[in-house]
């Protein structure tokens, strides 16, 4: 077999595998396509934002916020329990928006959201506010733009923003994560 026809390994499975064998690590290789993207990461979208606003008048616990990223190409609303996670005009947050919280890209669909972590490394230990919701509506923006909606039990998220950055957000369920 030529060198150019083997399998190699992705470097999360040669991460994971370092004490390996060479046999078992041509094992582990992913088998196809579907394999290697199953392997990825489970970021789905990423980006900085500055709070521009914060609506607290309608109920006790929770504030709406809006903020808008740097490029000023992305802007967001988000209903947040402020009693959880305080936040005030002009502070920067980090928001991103995850498929699974395995580090790995692994799917949690066997666990359930609610097992997942226990007991092991996982995305939400790098963030201090953590949500899981379902993404419920998409809508056509104007020009290059389109609008996301997700709900995590009530509370409820808007995100206007170019197309080629919100497009992953097509899936049924996901997880939020901020971090200031």
């Amino acid at each position: 077999m030529a060198a150019r026809d083997q399998k190699v390994p992705t470097l999360k499975v040669l991460r994971a595998c370092y004490h390996q064998t060479p046999s078992q690590l041509k094992r582990l290789a992913p088998e196809s396509p579907a394999e290697i993207a199953n392997m990825g990461d489970s970021q789905l979208y990423a980006d900085a934002f500055t709070l521009t606003d914060i609506n607290d008048q309608k109920y006790d616990r929770v504030s709406r916020l809006k903020g808008n990223n740097e490029n000023g190409d992305t802007e967001f609303t988000l209903d947040v329990n402020t009693e959880l996670y305080p936040c005030s005009i002009g502070e920067r947050l980090s928001l991103a928006i995850a498929s699974s919280l395995s580090l790995d890209g692994t799917k949690d669909d066997s666990k359930g959201w609610r097992g997942v972590g226990r007991g092991e490394q996982t995305l939400a230990d790098e963030y201090d506010y953590v949500c899981h919701g379902k993404v419920y509506r998409f809508e056509e923006g104007d020009d290059e733009n389109i609008k996301v909606y997700v709900s995590f039990g009530g509370l409820l998220l808007y995100m206007q923003g170019p197309y080629r950055k919100l497009t992953p957000l097509r899936i049924d369920y996901v997880y939020l994560l901020i971090k200031k």
